[in-house]
C-alpha cells in the first residue's frame, strides 16, 4: 500500500555520524524529512519500515555493506520503487560499477558538494513522483472492469507515454543542455534529431595544462576533487550557452554548436563561451595553486561539416560527431598555451569583426597535411562591426 506523507521522506545510510549530520542539515534547510541509519542491516530494517521516497547509501559499512543492502532492496517486492544513490568516498570505480550493476540509480562521492547533493535528490524524486504516478494508473487499469475496455486502452497509451517521455528526456539530458532537452522532447522530434545526419558545426575543445604531471604526484581523492570542480564549472557554461556536450574524458571537453537544433550565431556562442570558460577556470586556477597544483587551461575552436547522429548498443548510447572539425579543434587545443583560444580561419571568419584577435603563423598540427591559419582570440572587441 501506498505511504502518504509530505514532505519527502528520505533515508540516509552510513557509518560515520558527521556524515549523516552533514546530509540532514542541508537535506531538512530545503524541506526534506531525513531519517537516519548507522549501519547497513538498521538502514534494511528502516527502508522496509517507512519505505522511503528515496535511499542515500554509503557503500563501505560494518555488518552489511551497501552492495548487499541495495541487493536486498531490490529482491524485496514489497519495497516498489525506491530510488539509490550511492555515497562513496573512493576513486575507484569498481565498487560504483558494481553499485549500478545491483540497481542504484546515481552515485555522489564524498566529499560532495551541497548543490550536487540537492540537485541529484530533486532530481530522483521527480523520477520517483513519476513512477508512483504511472503505478497508480497502473493500478487503475487493473480494477476497470470489461464494459471499460476503450478506457482502459487509453490509458495504457497514456501510461506508455509518459513512461517513454521519462526514458527520452533522461537520454537527452545525458548530452544536451537542459533547456534543449526539454524543447526537443516537448516537440515530439526527439528520434529523429538523433539520428545520423551531416551538418556545420563549430567544435569547441578544452583540457587541463599540466594535468598528466599533476595526475602524477596527487592524490586520487584530489585528483577527483579538481575534476569534479572543473567539470561543475565548465558545465555551467555549456548550459547556458545551450551547447551540446559530445563527451568528455578526463580533462578534455568536446561541446558542439548548431546540433541537435540549428542555431544561427554557433561560431559566435563558442567563442563566447570560450572566453567565460577562461574567466572561470583563471578563478578555479587560483584556487588550486593555495593547494599547490599548477593547472592551465587551453582551448581550441573549429568550424566545419560533420556526420553526428546517435551511436551505441542497447544499454549504451551516445552522441558523436565524425569528421576532420572534431579533430582540428582538438589540435588546437593541444596547440595552445594556458589562456589561449586558437581558432582556425573558418570560425575566424564567422567572427570577423566581434573580437579582438591576433593573426599567428601558420601551424603544422598532426594529421593535417598543410599547416593550418590560426588566430588567437583575445577577448571581445572594444568597437564590434
Amino acid at each position: 500500500m501506498k505511504r502518504l506523507h509530505s514532505p519527502p521522506r528520505i533515508l540516509a545510510v552510513d557509518d560515520v555520524p558527521e556524515n549523516l549530520e552533514i546530509v540532514t542539515m542541508r537535506l531538512a534547510a530545503h524541506g526534506y524529512d531525513v531519517v537516519t541509519a548507522a549501519d547497513g542491516e538498521e538502514g534494511l530494517a528502516k527502508a522496509r519500515a517507512l519505505q522511503p521516497d528515496l535511499i542515500l547509501l554509503d557503500i563501505m559499512m560494518p555488518k552489511l555493506d551497501g552492495v548487499s543492502v541495495l541487493k536486498e532492496l531490490k529482491r524485496d517486492e514489497s519495497l516498489g520503487f525506491i530510488p539509490v544513490i550511492l555515497l562513496t568516498a573512493r576513486a575507484d570505480r569498481t565498487d560504483i560499477v558494481a553499485g549500478l550493476d545491483a540497481g542504484a540509480d546515481d552515485y555522489l562521492t564524498k566529499p560532495f558538494d551541497q548543490s550536487a547533493l540537492v540537485a541529484r535528490v530533486r532530481s530522483m524524486l521527480r523520477i520517483k513522483a513519476l513512477h508512483d504516478t504511472v503505478q497508480d494508473q497502473a493500478a487503475k487499469l487493473a480494477e476497470q472492469t470489461r464494459e471499460m475496455a476503450a478506457w482502459n486502452a487509453m490509458l495504457e497509451k497514456r501510461v506508455a507515454e509518459q513512461v517513454g517521455e521519462i526514458e527520452r528526456i533522461s537520454r537527452l539530458k545525458r548530452f544536451l543542455s537542459p533547456q534543449i532537452a526539454d524543447l526537443v522532447a516537448a516537440s515530439g522530434q526527439s528520434e529523429n534529431l538523433l539520428e545520423s545526419h551531416r551538418r556545420e558545426i563549430t567544435v569547441l575543445f578544452c583540457d587541463l595544462r599540466g594535468f598528466t604531471a599533476f595526475t602524477e604526484i596527487a592524490e586520487p581523492e584530489e585528483v577527483m576533487k579538481v575534476l569534479n570542480e572543473y567539470h561543475q564549472t565548465l558545465g555551467s557554461h555549456i548550459d547556458r550557452y545551450e551547447g551540446t556536450l559530445e563527451r568528455f574524458a578526463g580533462d578534455g571537453l568536446l561541446t558542439l554548436f548548431n546540433d541537435p537544433l540549428p542555431c544561427p550565431d554557433h561560431a559566435e556562442r563558442a567563442i563566447r563561451m570560450a572566453l567565460d570558460m577562461r574567466e572561470s577556470i583563471a578563478q578555479l586556477a587560483q584556487i588550486w595553486r593555495k593547494r599547490g597544483h599548477e593547472l592551465g587551461f587551453g582551448i581550441g575552436v573549429a568550424l566545419g561539416y560533420a556526420t553526428l547522429g546517435r551511436i551505441g548498443f542497447e544499454r549504451r548510447f551516445d552522441y558523436s560527431a565524425v569528421g576532420s572539425v572534431t579533430n582540428l579543434a582538438s589540435r588546437l587545443c593541444d596547440e595552445a598555451k594556458s589562456g589561449q583560444i586558437l581558432v582556425e580561419a573558418k570560425a575566424f571568419n564567422a567572427v570577423e569583426g566581434l573580437f579582438e584577435t591576433r593573426p599567428l603563423a601558420p601551424i603544422s598540427l598532426k594529421g593535417f597535411r598543410r599547416p593550418v591559419e590560426a588566430y588567437e582570440i583575445l577577448g571581445l572587441s572594444a568597437h564590434p562591426s
